[in-house]
């Protein structure tokens, strides 16, 4: 075989590996990470303020507890899907984010899939952040997102952040903006 014609092979294979193997997802996951952008802050101008906090949640053992809980607290929520390839990007960011704020920021991690795969996924992934369940149909005080989405809401209710898109979360811009929330 003449040597372009395995140069061609190799390229073929790398690209098919990205369709077909576990080497593909990872790949792009770990290409969508890289090349995400830090969330952009809404002007305080701008900032929608939450009003109700009646939403019925489920947390990781099945038991209903209601958002209003985190009223007067900073709050990320961030909507996802075991499934989805720029959730799966964004959650390692997320799971720093709660290993250094936990204690004092209310992390919602929020999915509509059943337990099974949620479980698992946490498992393979080694995620220890809170897993929130929503109740499909009930009433939120966010517009709910196809995965991914994610709101970072402060002590007063207004939305900081509203992301539908992919982003950085673990950053300087983030940290300080958490800083800055805390604080206030």
């Amino acid at each position: 075989m003449k040597r372009k014609t395995v140069y061609t092979l190799v390229l073929i294979a790398f690209v098919l590996s990205f369709f077909v193997t576990p080497v593909g997802y990872w790949s792009k996951v770990a290409l969508t990470r890289m090349f995400a952008p830090a969330p952009e802050v809404v002007d305080s101008a701008d900032r929608q303020q939450i009003t109700d906090y009646d939403w019925r949640l489920k947390d990781a053992n099945w038991n209903y507890f209601n958002f209003d809980r985190s009223r007067g607290k900073v709050v990320l929520v961030h909507f996802w899907a075991s499934w989805h390839l720029p959730s799966s990007a964004e959650l390692k960011d997320i799971q720093e984010l709660y290993d250094e704020y936990g204690q004092e920021v209310d992390f919602y991690i929020v999915t509509n899939e059943e337990r099974a795969p949620v479980e698992e996924f946490l498992e393979k992934n080694k995620y220890s952040m809170p897993i929130t369940y929503r109740i499909v149909g009930a009433p939120s005080p966010l517009e709910i997102p196809d995965p991914s989405g994610t709101y970072i809401i402060d002590k007063s209710g207004h939305v900081v952040v509203k992301s539908l898109k992919t982003k950085d979360w673990y950053n300087d811009k983030v940290t300080a903006l958490f800083d800055s929330l805390l604080r206030e």
